[in-house]
């Protein structure tokens, strides 16, 4: 039985597996006009007047050494803390509650009746999902609307090409590329690179949804698409979050989040912990 049940929750873990697609990038130099500053600052605040997200979700994920794909009720309070109910197999049974503080994180693994409890690292957000981004920039980027912190005073070049906007903005890391749908006026990718030029992480957004929310409209996506180029990980290669929703819910009433600690369970601590065999 144990055997049986085994195969049925990993059964369908690479059925229609989604990976990172390509992103085309605009080549042609372009001057940096008003209109174009207004719109970067436009999407840098990333639609503020959404707070909240109830959602369900397919999220494949690809690292060097394996691939997944589960069934995840995600729920996130921007800006604070956030759960993913995750289901997998063929009777979409829950394999893991994962709850996330903004300093802590715990993971009940429901196979193994086991709790890993430790701190909300990029160390064990890798653990868990694959991807070490950070926590603010995870939440976001699941939430469809990133915040982009620079202001347009860091704005380096504009280039423009098929239809899109691509931003190259300075700081103290190095340098992070966005580029903009000024037709939608939206967000489609964010790429961020170190001082030398080398690409550490990818977020692609796409298959937008307008919605209305106490008299704003917007548009958000349904699909997110995270990259990480040789991630914590002992081997190289690329770490690939693709998430895509099937509904979802803007700014419901009381999202209160809380863990609950289960009963009965064996208490591991997270941060010494390998990576999780949840999924």
């Amino acid at each position: 039985m144990v055997l049986v049940l085994f195969l049925l929750v990993f059964a369908g873990g690479c059925a229609d597996f989604r990976t990172v697609g390509k992103q085309e990038l605009p080549v042609e130099q372009t001057a940096l006009i008003a209109a174009y500053t207004d719109l970067y600052r436009e999407v840098a605040e990333a639609s503020p007047f959404i707070v909240s997200l109830d959602g369900y979700a397919d999220v494949w994920i690809k690292t060097p050494k394996r691939q997944n794909r589960v069934f995840c009720n995600i729920l996130i309070n921007r800006g604070g803390e956030a759960r993913m109910i995750v289901s997998a197999g063929l009777l979409g049974w829950p394999v893991a509650d994962i709850f996330f503080g903004t300093d802590s994180l715990y993971v009940h693994d429901m196979l193994n009746n086991r709790l890993f409890q430790g701190s909300n690292s990029e160390m064990n957000l890798e653990k868990i999902l694959g991807v070490n981004s950070g926590y603010r920039l995870l939440m976001e980027s699941l939430l469809g609307l990133v915040t982009i912190t620079e202001p347009a005073s860091a704005i380096r070049s504009v280039k423009k090409g098929s239809g899109m906007l691509l931003f190259t903005l300075a700081n103290s890391t190095g340098s992070k590329e966005v580029l903009i749908d000024p037709a939608n006026r939206t967000l489609s990718a964010i790429i961020m690179k170190d001082r030398l030029g080398k690409s550490l992480t990818e977020i692609h957004f796409r298959n937008f949804e307008a919605i209305a929310i106490d008299g704003h409209t917007t548009l958000v996506p349904k699909d997110i698409e995270m990259v990480l180029y040789n991630s914590g990980a002992d081997i190289a290669g690329e770490h690939q979050l693709v998430i895509s929703y099937d509904e979802r819910v803007f700014n419901q009433e009381n999202l209160a989040l809380k863990f609950l600690m289960p009963k009965k369970v064996k208490v591991v601590n997270l941060d010494d912990a390998a990576m999780l065999p949840w999924m």
